[in-house]
C-alpha cells in the first residue's frame, strides 16, 4: 500500500557553515580531531589533504583496535550469487539470494531490481541494513511489525537497485556462532560482509559502481557507518538513530545493571565485546568517538536523522558530535554535504524524515526517482 504524507513536518535541518573561515579554521586546528603525528610522531595540526589522509589512517586504526582488524580482501573467492527465490513487485523484481562472502561465510540477503525497457541502464544502488529484530532483513522490506522501516523496498520503489542483507544473529544468522568465527566482533563480521555486498553491486551490469550509498536505523544505522568508515566507495551515508558520542550514551539503571555497565550493551558478542575485554567498559579509554567516524566520511555526504525524543542515543551528544565532525567538512569544503535533522519523534524514522534523507540520496547520486513520494505504510 502506497503513502502520500501530508508535507508539513516539524525538524530542523542543519548546514554547516562558517560565519568567519579563519575564525573556523583556527578553531578546527584547535580540535583534538585536527591534531595527529606524522610518519615521524611528531604531534601538529591537520593542515592539508595529506595530514587528513594521514590522520583518517589513525582513526581506522582506533576503530580495529575494538573491532578487531578487518580481513584481507585480496584473493577472495567469487560471490557465487545463487537466487533462491524470486517475487515480481510490479515495478520491480525481488530476489532472495545467498553470496559468498569469504571460505565457508555466506550472506543471505534481498536483491531488489527495477524493471527496466529497452537497452539496460546502469542504475544508482543502496545498502540497506535493517535494525535490531529478529525478522532481520524482512524488516527493511516492510514484512514485521516494526512500522516506518520499509526502506529497502521504498528505494526499490524510486528506481534503486538496493541490497538487503541479514546481520548476523537476525534473519536467516540466527544461530550464527560469534564464538568460532574468525573476527574479533560481530561488527566487523558485519562490515566484511556488507563490504562483499558492495562487491556485488558493483559487478552487476545495471548498478554505476561510482554510485552507491548506504542506509539504516538503529543497529542499521551505526552498521551503515562502520562499514562506511572502512569502504570509501559508499558516496552516501544515511543514519536513521544511529549514534550519539560514547560520553552520552545512557541506558539506564536497570539496563546498567543488565550489561554490567553504562556501555554494556556495545559489548555484547554480537557487537564489540572488546569494549568489556580489553577497554573494560571504560569510555575513557575506548581508541574512537562517532564524530570521528563521521569526519572519515567527509568530503562523502553524510544524512542523520536523530529525533529529539531518542532514548537510546542522546540528541545532545548528536549536537556536540556534528560540531565536532564540522571541521573535516571544512577542511574539505563539503559543509553542504554534512547534513542532520531532529524531528520530533522517539526511536523512529518517521515518513518524513525519510522522503527528506532519499531525496538527499537522489541528490547526491544523480538520480531521477521513478516515485518520489511513495511509502510503504
Amino acid at each position: 500500500m502506497l503513502f502520500r504524507p501530508f508535507p508539513a513536518y516539524i525538524m530542523v535541518i542543519i548546514f554547516a557553515f562558517a560565519e568567519n573561515p579563519a575564525l573556523a579554521q583556527s578553531a578546527a586546528e584547535r580540535s583534538p580531531l585536527m591534531q595527529f603525528a606524522d610518519a615521524n610522531g611528531r604531534p601538529g595540526g591537520v593542515k592539508s589533504p595529506d595530514d587528513w589522509q594521514i590522520k583518517c589512517g589513525q582513526i581506522r586504526d582506533g576503530l580495529q583496535q575494538v573491532m578487531g582488524p578487518l580481513p584481507d580482501r585480496e584473493n577472495l573467492p567469487p560471490l557465487d550469487m545463487q537466487i533462491r527465490e524470486t517475487v515480481d513487485e510490479g515495478t520491480f523484481v525481488r530476489h532472495l539470494i545467498t553470496l559468498t562472502a569469504a571460505e565457508n561465510e555466506f550472506v543471505p540477503a534481498y536483491l531488489y531490481l527495477p524493471k527496466q525497457k529497452g537497452e539496460t541502464k546502469k542504475l544508482p544502488a543502496m545498502l540497506a541494513l535493517h535494525g535490531t529484530g529478529e525478522y532481520g532483513k524482512r524488516i527493511v522490506d516492510g514484512d514485521s511489525p516494526l512500522a516506518n522501516r520499509a526502506y529497502a523496498r521504498e528505494l526499490a520503489m524510486r528506481g534503486y537497485v538496493v541490497i538487503a542483507p541479514d546481520y548476523p544473529s537476525f534473519g536467516e544468522l540466527t544461530d550464527y556462532d560469534f564464538k568460532s568465527d574468525r573476527y574479533e566482533s560481530g561488527t566487523m563480521k558485519g562490515i566484511f560482509n556488507h563490504m562483499r555486498c558492495v562487491d556485488l553491486l558493483q559487478e552487476r551490469d545495471d548498478v554505476d559502481p561510482s554510485r552507491i550509498g548506504v542506509i539504516g536505523h538503529s543497529l542499521g544505522g551505526h552498521n551503515a557507518m562502520f562499514v562506511a568508515a572502512f569502504d570509501t566507495r559508499l558516496q552516501v551515508i544515511v543514519s536513521s538513530c544511529g549514534w550519539t558520542e560514547l560520553e552520552y550514551y545512557d541506558i539506564g539503571p536497570a539496563a546498567v545493571k543488565t550489561y554490567g555497565g553504562r556501555l554494556g550493551p556495545f559489548a555484547q558478542d554480537r557487537y564489540m565485546p572488546l569494549f568489556r575485554d580489553r577497554f573494560q567498559l571504560d569510555g575513557d579509554r575506548i581508541p574512537f568517538n562517532f564524530h570521528e567516524i563521521i569526519a572519515l566520511f567527509a568530503p562523502r555526504s553524510f544524512f542523520s536523522s536523530s529525533p529529539v525524543h531518542d532514548a537510546n542515543f542522546d540528541v545532545a551528544g548528536v549536537r556536540k558530535g556534528i560540531d565536532l565532525a564540522r571541521a573535516a567538512y571544512r577542511l574539505q569544503d563539503a559543509d553542504e554535504r554534512l547534513q542532520v535533522v531532529y524531528p520530533e519523534a522517539e526511536h523512529d524514522f518517521p515518513p518524513e524524515v525519510r522522503l527528506e534523507a532519499y531525496r538527499f540520496i537522489d541528490k547526491t547520486l544523480r538520480h531521477q526517482p521513478t516515485c518520489d513520494d511513495c511509502l510503504v505504510r
